[in-house]
């Protein structure tokens, strides 16, 4: 008796396998291009829930797309998934820290658009087209229309922090929306002008982008913030919030040493010179 019961439990855990097998199987298998147009890199920590949806719509956004998926420090096979349905991975043991895995998947990219997305954000197809079209239009970057929610009485810090680097940029038009979110999009040149190191720090990369003279838009607003899982522990506000906020003072730090004390605004009719 005490081996058939050992039997049985042995079968339930082989079915109980092939559940959790066909339930990862991925709908549709990215074909090899030589020569892509358009790389899509996808920074993943532990996306195992959601990964499969994001790259089978990532490979729908255009004929001739690669996947570059970015493994920073998983441990739940998310990288085994992104393999299997036919993405590059990129693998690294330990994490890499916060927006590494961009500078990391650009320097791989071949194609001449690079589409960010976030391994845990389940964005469809045809709300990523506009911003390829967008590039193959002639604009360098292009950004999510989302400015975070502004009609409230106590506004976001990270929110003002866009909304302030923009308007130093004298870019108000584009209001809130950054490059700290996804998606965006690149092109080949935009790239090659800021250098894929400064995708590390999203606000930095945004600041030289507009200070170079890049052709920076947006395309039609996607609500990622219904989308972002916000990962706090207990009643601890979001860990990010402290890092955006500095990357955006490391954005202007940067802007004041290429443009001057005033960022390029001109003081008026204030004459600085005659006070002694």
């Amino acid at each position: 008796m005490r081996r058939v019961k050992l039997r049985r439990r042995r079968f339930r855990s082989t079915k109980k396998r092939k559940r959790r097998m066909r339930r990862w199987s991925p709908k549709i298998k990215i074909p090899a291009h030589s020569y892509p147009v358009l790389s899509v890199i996808i920074p993943v920590l532990n996306e195992r829930r959601t990964l499969s949806k994001v790259i089978e719509q990532a490979a729908r956004v255009h004929p001739r797309t690669e996947v570059i998926v970015v493994s920073n420090g998983s441990t739940d096979g998310s990288d085994r998934i992104a393999e299997s349905m036919g993405a590059r991975v990129l693998r690294y043991d330990q994490p890499l820290g916060h927006d590494i895995g961009r500078t990391v998947g650009a320097q791989a990219a071949r194609g001449n658009i690079l589409l960010f997305l976030d391994g845990d954000m389940v964005i469809a197809s045809s709300k990523l087209r506009p911003y390829i079209r967008k590039v193959e239009e002639g604009k360098d970057i292009v950004l999510n229309d989302y400015s975070g929610p502004v009609n409230r009485h106590e506004v976001h810090q990270v929110v003002l922090a866009k909304h302030a680097l923009n308007a130093l940029l004298s870019r108000p038009d584009l209001k809130g929306a950054s490059m700290t979110a996804v998606p965006h999009v690149i092109s080949r040149r935009g790239l090659e002008v800021i250098g894929a190191d400064a995708l590390s720090v999203p606000p930095l990369a945004q600041a030289m982008a507009i200070n170079k003279g890049l052709v920076v838009t947006t395309a039609p607003s996607i609500d990622v913030g219904k989308l972002n899982r916000i990962r706090t522990k207990g009643h601890i506000a979001d860990p990010l919030e402290q890092l955006i906020n500095d990357d955006h003072m490391r954005a202007v730090c940067w802007l004041l040493e290429q443009a001057g004390d005033r960022g390029g605004h001109t003081d008026l009719t204030r004459q600085r010179w005659r006070v002694n």
